[in-house]
């Protein structure tokens, strides 16, 4: 996917509106507009924002991988057990 599907994708997922997402992120409804079209491509402190508030990578943004989740939240987390979570320690 490009980085213009994932941030629309995002945002769909979390039932927000353009609007909505622009109040959040201080900026306009037609600049969300513009970068989930494709036709601008947001600022690196936007980019920052969106992977904040979403809880994802830059990395997953940009499409350079599937795996959503910051490198990290996943280098603090020591996560046991097969499919299931058995125990979370945090370092």
């Amino acid at each position: 996917m490009k980085y213009n599907e994932i941030l629309q994708e995002l945002r769909k997922d979390r039932a927000l509106t353009q609007t909505e997402l622009a109040k959040i992120l201080n900026t306009t409804q037609r600049t969300i507009s513009n970068w989930e079209s494709g036709r601008n491509e947001p600022p690196y402190d936007f980019l920052i924002k969106y992977a904040k508030y979403f809880n994802v990578s830059t990395d997953y943004i940009l499409g350079l991988t599937k795996e959503d989740r910051p490198y990290w939240i996943k280098n603090q987390l020591n996560i046991t057990g097969q499919n299931k979570i058995h125990k979370i320690e945090i370092k």
